[in-house]
């Protein structure tokens, strides 16, 4: 713990009226220290590049090299911290979470998931709080993850940063569109058994709400009532699946609670479900959505950070743990399919998982609009003149339409989010976190900071390859027990 404080305090750096009260218990409580040094080995910025609404006024000649650029189509700096801590909180609390009863508890077990749950919950506050420290790094706002990395490595890393997270929330997009899906059929079993409306159709037309969504909302700031919309579908069905998976597990037989399957598949099992802890957590894209925070952009991304992992992850917790207390090792991998109730209390909870999950894929799939209307759109007129509504139907239509394509051949949301953590979240949010930090404190850090950063590059490196094969291994297997296009 003490690494963790000095390592953190590190981040925080100082100012010129002295220590933050904060440096009393963690320096990201308060957030009252100035982020990140410049690099030593970097040149300055030309300008000092953050204005009074926190937008950058100029890039360095070393970012221009870099491909790093300041333009964006989207808003900047415009958002409260308590509306990004909403925006965190909609991830974290998205449908996904119907889905770790089963993805999580079952494979690990009544010890092994709360420990890990607690745990990754913890690691990942920190590698979270690390990188929004990370964010005025040569004393200038980096608004995209890629950014950042090319200002610290150059170019091949700021490729290789973009190609990581493109893949990362294309996968997660993936999962939510499938996740979109199974409520939808979920709601259509309800009333009828013929196996007219299969889940490939269900994906279809979940992917077309999507596209829908995402023509009439520009950019992730114009959210806004959305998030508010997008909590109270949470509740609907977080709540919901509480009270009839307890209703249930009062009035069930006693539970199987042993982990299924041979010593080698719950070897990969465990590796799979780790992954899809530290996936439950992270976004792989927070730089981008520190970039619509008001100044102080630090201070008030801790704050949103705070949030989200204290009473943001509390529903989370709530109905993974009363899931697999109700069903044990036989827990559907999506919770209301386990679950007895009233018909019309089950299609409220599924129509409102339905919902929600347009508005979470809508974040998720932000950088990816950024790019696409920076890269391509006309930059001329408002963000509703018919010619960028027409863009938005072309670009992200053409997007969508490959996610959507994508579920429906490989409906397998388990298999999914395990790949995702391995391919995403551990090399971006864990990885190339502790990395940058150190490349840009250099020499600031002691021998045992120096040795805990490096511990968590490498080790974190080597579980993403251990939980990619892993991911691989249950996504073929499933493949030859169903089919491409499953009904499941």
């Amino acid at each position: 713990m003490d690494v963790l404080r000095k390592s953190l305090e590190e981040v925080g750096g100082t100012q010129d009226q002295g220590p933050s009260p904060s440096s009393l218990i963690w320096p990201l409580l308060l957030g009252e220290r100035d982020c990140c040094e410049v690099m030593p080995a970097m040149e300055k910025p030309t300008t000092t590049a953050v204005d009074e609404r926190g937008s950058n006024k100029g890039s360095s000649t070393h970012d221009r090299e870099q491909g790093v650029s300041d333009d964006t189509a989207h808003q900047i700096s415009t958002d409260p911290w308590y509306q990004v801590a909403f925006v965190l909180t909609t991830g974290v609390n998205s449908a996904y979470v119907l889905g770790y009863s089963g993805s999580v508890m079952v494979p690990l077990g009544w010890v092994g998931g709360t420990v890990g749950l607690v745990l990754a919950a913890a690691i990942s506050m920190y590698a979270n709080a690390l990188l929004a420290r990370l964010h005025e790094t040569g004393g200038k706002r980096h608004i995209r993850y890629r950014d950042l990395a090319g200002h610290i490595y150059g170019k091949k890393a700021y490729a290789l940063t973009w190609t990581l997270q493109y893949v990362n929330l294309f996968m997660i997009n993936t999962g939510f569109i499938i996740l979109a899906g199974q409520a939808l059929k979920a709601v259509y079993v309800l009333y009828w058994d013929d196996g007219i409306l299969k889940l490939p159709y269900c994906i279809a037309i979940a992917g077309f709400v999507c596209a829908i969504f995402a023509f009439g909302i520009p950019y992730l700031s114009a959210l806004r009532v959305w998030l508010g919309v997008s909590t109270v579908l949470s509740l609907i069905y977080i709540i919901v699946a509480f009270v009839l998976s307890l209703h249930d597990g009062v009035n069930a037989p006693a539970r199987d609670y042993s982990i299924p399957g041979d010593h080698t598949s719950k070897i990969f099992s465990t590796i799979g479900a780790a992954a899809t802890l530290v996936f439950a957590y992270n976004t792989g894209m927070l730089p981008e959505i520190q970039a619509t925070i008001l100044p102080p952009v630090v201070k008030n991304m801790e704050k949103a950070l705070w949030f989200q992992f204290t009473i943001g992850i509390l529903p989370m917790y709530a109905v993974t743990f009363i899931g697999y207390w109700a069903y044990g090792s036989s827990t559907s991998s999506y919770l209301l399919n386990s679950a007895n109730g009233p018909v019309w209390v089950k299609t409220l909870a599924n129509v409102s998982a339905f919902f929600q999950t347009v508005v979470s894929l809508h974040i998720f799939a932000s950088p990816m609009y950024e790019y696409l209307d920076t890269r391509f759109g006309s930059g001329v007129g408002g963000p509703f003149a018919f010619h960028n509504i027409l863009f938005r139907v072309i670009v992200r239509g053409g997007y969508l339409t490959v996610n959507t394509f994508v579920a429906a051949f490989l409906p397998f949301l388990g298999d999914f989010m395990s790949l995702t953590g391995a391919i995403g979240t551990f090399p971006l949010t864990f990885v190339l976190a502790n990395h940058m930090y150190l490349k840009v404190k250099q020499n600031k850090l002691s021998t045992v900071q120096k040795g805990w950063h490096w511990l968590n590059v490498v080790g974190f490196g080597a579980f993403a390859v251990l939980a990619f094969i892993a991911g691989v291994r249950l996504i073929v297997i499933d493949s030859q027990t169903y089919h491409f296009f499953a009904d499941l």
